[in-house]
């Protein structure tokens, strides 16, 4: 209809692939599209000013998809708000004895959150990324569901779980229906310079393959050493600091063994007394944990039973589980078989086919 104006979409550019297709997509469709740049972090272990998730190389190659996109593109300081709401709760968790997954947190409070509250205030209508997920409408409810991308290996709904109605409400996933070789080839049509750009990994705010050495320069007593002991109690070792360590963990044990002369690994962190609890592997195997801090997205609260798929590590297969939901309002999971590792910290998310419920943090395994 003539003089309708058209939906201004703001994406999120990392200066990658994914998110600089994204907006070439939006651009293609029609929308008014203007691209967007988070600064998040601007100090590093080394003494270097940028890191690689906002270096100046990843804003500029996003400036430039953007220009030769014909769109605009900001630049927003959020680095603050990213060190209260994502650094200082990864290394206080750490400090807890828990192996958090800072980019669910990050998702939740900065890219959906922050980032939202800024460019809705300024008038946009929708948020863009280039996460590999898809949004869909209830037509009963009229709520968004989360599903699986088309592409499976690149499914990022784990790290979405958190997400509102009303942050899902006003964000899209142009990616969803794409596979990751698809994305590379319109990248490649287009003249993107970010076509072949590598994967990013590691966590973002610490220098690769090197966060427990950022965890112990934020807080130094995570580096202090202190007793392994075994299940029954026994010292059997000394550790090099609980930052260096999670629960399922082979490496830093040494040349301990168990009673039958197996490997031993990391049971159990405690924090309190500075310890770590070690173990032969089937110490690992649990049935039942604790969820809490329980977001769903299909409805508002698990009101009864239900039986679902959960996952708890961002590239572990789901496992059949019975969900039950407690007085104090979290959600206790039981497998249908003990699974190996449940990690305090890390989240399990409940899927039912491709759609993802939501899920909780890992309290407590039993």
């Amino acid at each position: 209809m003539a003089g309708m104006r058209k939906e201004t979409i703001a994406v999120a550019m990392s200066g990658g692939v994914d998110s600089s297709v994204a907006a070439a997509l939006l651009v293609s469709q029609g929308f008014t599209v203007v691209g967007v740049t988070m600064k998040l972090w601007h100090s590093s272990i080394d003494g270097s000013l940028d890191n690689r998730c906002c270096s100046i190389e990843s804003v500029e190659a996003a400036r430039r998809v953007a220009r030769r996109l014909g769109i605009d593109h900001i630049v927003l300081n959020v680095a603050q708000e990213f060190r209260r709401l994502v650094v200082s709760d990864f290394v206080d968790q750490y400090g807890r004895g828990l192996t958090p997954n800072p980019c669910v947190v990050c998702n939740a409070r900065i890219k959906f959150g922050e980032l939202h509250r800024r460019l809705l205030a300024l008038g946009v209508d929708h948020v863009a990324t280039g996460h590999y997920a898809r949004i869909d409408i209830d037509g009963a409810s009229g709520r968004r569901l989360l599903f699986r991308p088309r592409d499976k290996s690149k499914d990022q709904t784990y790290v979405l779980y958190r997400l509102t109605q009303s942050q899902l409400a006003r964000t899209m996933f142009p990616l969803g229906g794409m596979t990751k070789p698809e994305v590379r080839e319109v990248a490649r049509s287009m003249e993107l310079e970010t076509a072949d750009n590598p994967e990013s990994q590691d966590i973002c705010f610490a220098p690769p393959g090197r966060y427990r050495d950022f965890l112990i320069h934020e807080s130094p007593e995570l580096g202090a050493p202190g007793p392994i002991v075994s299940c029954d109690g026994t010292i059997i070792g000394e550790h090099t600091g609980t930052a260096m360590y999670t629960v399922g963990q082979r490496r830093g044990l040494g040349q301990l063994r168990s009673r039958h002369n197996g490997p031993m690994y990391v049971i159990e962190i405690r924090p309190d007394s500075n310890t770590i609890v070690a173990g032969p592997e089937e110490y690992l195997y649990s049935a039942e944990f604790q969820a809490e801090q329980v977001n769903f997205i299909p409805f508002d609260a698990l009101k009864h039973q239900m039986e679902a798929r959960v996952q708890i590590r961002y590239k572990s297969a789901p496992a059949a589980a019975l969900l039950t939901p407690t007085t104090d309002g979290n959600v206790r999971v039981k497998f249908a078989t003990p699974q190996r590792a449940i990690t305090p910290g890390q989240s399990g998310v409940f899927y039912s086919g491709d759609m993802c419920l939501g899920g909780g943090v890992i309290a407590s395994p039993r």
